[in-house]
């Protein structure tokens, strides 16, 4: 019997010390820096049903350091607005914290009006703003990107002007409110063009029927983008960190841009 006891009171020991513990990690800050990136399906994590689908928020975390931490918070289809009346914002700030970074890119969805996405372009600056007063307040560094440009050619084999308006209202944003800006429209531009309209169509989702069992019938994307677009991207994000001179380019591994 009094084994037993003495059984019983070493078991009760253990789960109280594990109880302990596993609060204590519950309630311990992450004293990382964390990048949060805040965004629409270009940016997003795939399901393994989309690939060879990729989003460029997913090859983008291996080009840091692990001193640093990247939680992709982006998904597929939401809006400036969407995004905030969703929670997904609210989720984001109950962790925020000095010292962490929240890439902001909207503009696919916000900008079509037959979508119910769709925002209006003062809502969208009013909301862009909200992203970068509340970062601010919580004493985290926000960074503007303009959205990707979709893959569309004219006759000049120039890439044609996909985002021009709800991209000049996030470059007016940024400068008013001192934010820094990635001008990923005019980037992806530049690299598309230089690429061609035929070498171009590897960097998205563009397969033959048959090519993949995921789209057994083909599919023909030129918004989205293929595992090559995608780390592509990433790479212009890394090269406008640098170009800003930015904080969050000294965590890059060394040799990456």
């Amino acid at each position: 019997m009094a084994k037993l006891s003495t059984e019983k009171l070493l078991l009760s020991s253990i789960i109280l010390t594990l109880t302990v513990v596993l609060s204590l990690m519950a309630f311990t800050p992450n004293e990382k820096p964390v990048v949060y990136l805040v965004g629409d399906s270009t940016m997003s994590d795939k399901r393994i049903s989309s690939y060879p689908e990729t989003g460029w928020g997913m090859p983008f975390q291996y080009y840091f350091t692990d001193e640093i931490e990247i939680e992709n918070h982006a998904r597929n289809g939401r809006s400036t607005r969407t995004f905030i009346e969703e929670g997904r914002w609210e989720t984001i700030k109950e962790t925020l914290k000095t010292g962490d970074f929240v890439l902001v890119q909207f503009g696919h969805n916000d900008e079509v009006p037959t979508k119910s996405r769709y925002t209006p372009p003062e809502q969208y600056q009013k909301f862009l703003r909200q992203y970068i007063s509340e970062t601010r307040d919580r004493g985290a560094h926000p960074i503007l990107l303009t959205p990707i440009t979709r893959r569309q050619f004219d006759e000049n084999g120039q890439v044609k002007e996909t985002h021009e308006q709800y991209s000049a209202l996030m470059r007016e944003v940024a400068e008013t409110e001192n934010v820094p800006l990635i001008d990923m429209d005019r980037k992806s531009q530049a690299m598309l063009t230089e690429i061609g309209k035929e070498k171009s169509t590897l960097l998205f989702l563009q397969l033959e029927p048959g090519q993949n069992p995921n789209y057994p019938d083909g599919v023909t994307d030129n918004t989205h983008f293929s595992e090559t677009g995608a780390r592509m991207m990433a790479e212009l994000v890394m090269q406008g960190l640098e170009e800003l001179d930015h904080e969050l380019a000294n965590y890059i591994v060394e040799g990456e841009e």
